[in-house]
């Protein structure tokens, strides 16, 4: 089978720019220049901040006592970092962002349905995340929350626009940062430094050992946290892309995986003690009174650390929504974006997310929090459809170049992955509990939710039978041919416009195949 490569996929200079080239192009060989003992404080310091810190409160808030609480944190964690760090081992292989990298599953255009529930879960964590900052420094230092809003704002695009090296090293610099400070935290609330808020008195002191257990509340805790990791599914791989093809998987997956889960590790304990202790719910102020109580002055420094972690994960947000929404125009009407496609989708989300969070009340988290619950039963089949793939159909194996043409091998709409995903979510419904709706399953359990098991393992398993007739051996070809191609050189102007092809590895290729694209985008 002759195949046809194609252009689209390549970079057009060099990634050693100030302001990042690359979008969802694939990252060239010779610009690899990640470092592998980098991602586990990248994930540890992605998760070091408030929000984390809130998902303690959840229990608590439900008549779960501290120490069940963290029971069910710890198992939550264990299960969605599980998933979150193998899709990791995916971006030094392949060199894509995650949804590029998505349509292997589900053809050029039908990953446009996964790509809605990731957009939304971006933006609505954004929108979440300004409404914790604003609400909770007006709170703190009675500073105007839309001032804040906007401010956040602007520092999470400039991170996003200048792209994936910017975001790594400015989590670098705030892990060292909050680290020693959270370390004094923790070793003033080991040591009884710190007690219960003064309106509470000696019933607040005694509260960590109040609450019970019940199924529900433990379900519901341990389905937040699996869920909080997993969210990070979609775009883990945005951050690994940069890293030598030859990283060793299993060294990726455990850094992944020891970053991710350790910093919620040590924040879900202490989100649990405030809220039955402290009696606050509101993560900031929380950090600030049991700060201050340890070493004046901490809490405050402590507070403006954490919105600092906060705000460099809306950056993430930011960074991974702009591939997202160009990946979904990309799959409608094929262009190669450069820096203004990149700019411009970014100040387009924030503009979104800031006036959303600015325009609601605090009482609007908890309805929003519902809804991105709801873009977790979304994400949930895609995940398992995504990994049994990579792992275990195609096993790695996959003609890069075909990512990005409408006619490739992977079709335009890959009816295998979105039969699975169909089916998977709709199986799921009778087990949810989100909001008012409570599924038949779920009501007969007496509230417990285990739709994300039912849609990991119908999703999962039903794309693996499907798959077992795909011609891989006619695919091998087109593999190796887009290996060959990506091999090949094809050096870039210093000012970034693009240079010509390489000639083509097979007749009537690269050069014909790339005349009907348009012109880069700057």
């Amino acid at each position: 089978m002759a195949v046809k490569p194609v252009r689209g996929y390549r970079a057009d200079h060099s990634g050693v720019d100030v302001i990042e080239s690359l979008s969802i192009q694939h990252v060239p060989f010779a610009e690899r220049h990640g470092k592998l003992w980098k991602q586990g404080p990248f994930w540890f310091q992605g998760n070091f901040q408030p929000f984390t810190l809130s998902l303690g409160f959840i229990g608590p808030g439900l008549g779960l006592s501290v120490g069940w609480t963290v029971l069910a944190g710890a198992l939550g964690l264990l299960v969605g970092t599980f998933f979150m760090a193998f899709h990791a081992s995916q971006g030094p292989q392949l060199g894509l962002p995650q949804m590029i990298q998505s349509r292997g599953q589900f053809g050029y255009r039908g990953v446009i349905v996964p790509l809605a529930a990731t957009l939304f879960t971006f933006v609505g964590f954004n929108v979440v995340d300004t409404i914790i900052i604003g609400n909770g420094l007006q709170s703190v230092f009675g500073w105007d929350a839309t001032a804040v809003g906007i401010g956040i704002t602007v520092i999470a695009v400039v991170l996003a626009v200048y792209g994936h090296d910017w975001l790594h090293r400015a989590f670098q610099v705030l892990f060292w940062c909050s680290a020693p400070c959270w370390l004094v935290l923790s070793a003033g609330i080991l040591t009884g430094q710190v007690a219960g808020a003064p309106d509470t008195g000696a019933a607040g002191a005694g509260a960590a050992g109040a609450g019970g257990f019940t199924m529900v509340a433990f379900m519901v805790q341990f389905t937040a946290v699996a869920g909080y990791n997993i969210s990070y599914a979609p775009y883990v791989s945005d951050y690994s892309r940069y890293l030598p093809r030859e990283t060793p998987t299993s060294r990726i997956i455990a850094s992944v995986f020891a970053g991710a889960a350790g910093s919620p590790m040590w924040l879900i304990p202490i989100g649990a003690w405030m809220a039955s202790t402290l009696r606050v719910n509101d993560p900031l102020a929380g950090i600030r009174a049991a700060g201050d109580q340890v070493v004046t002055g901490l809490g405050a420094v402590l507070t403006l650390l954490s919105v600092l972690a906060l705000v460099a994960t809306m950056g993430l947000n930011a960074y991974s929504g702009m591939l997202t929404v160009l990946t979904g125009a990309d799959s409608v009407r094929p262009f190669r974006p450069g820096r203004r496609a990149r700019i411009v989708t970014i100040s387009g989300l924030a503009v979104v997310w800031c006036a959303v969070g600015l325009g609601v009340s605090a009482d609007f988290s908890t309805a929003l929090g519902n809804a991105l619950l709801l873009m977790l039963y979304l994400l949930i089949p895609w995940t398992a459809v995504n990994l049994v793939d990579y792992f275990f159909v195609r096993r790695g194996r996959y003609a890069i170049t075909h990512l990005f043409r409408p006619d490739g091998i992977y079709g335009t709409w890959a009816w295998r992955g979105l039969v699975a995903y169909a089916v998977g979510l709709v199986l799921m419904v009778p087990f949810m509990v989100v909001g008012p709706f409570t599924g038949p399953v779920a009501k007969a359990l007496g509230g417990i939710d285990v739709a994300f098991v039912v849609g990991l393992a119908v999703s999962g398993v039903l794309y693996y039978v499907l798959t077992r007739a795909s011609d891989l051996a006619t695919e091998e070809q087109a593999v190796a041919a887009s290996e060959r191609e990506l091999a090949s050189p094809q050096p870039a102007h210093t000012d970034g416009s693009p240079t010509p092809a390489a000639p083509p590895a097979e007749p009537g290729g690269l050069a014909a195949a790339t005349d009907s694209l348009p012109a880069v985008d700057r």
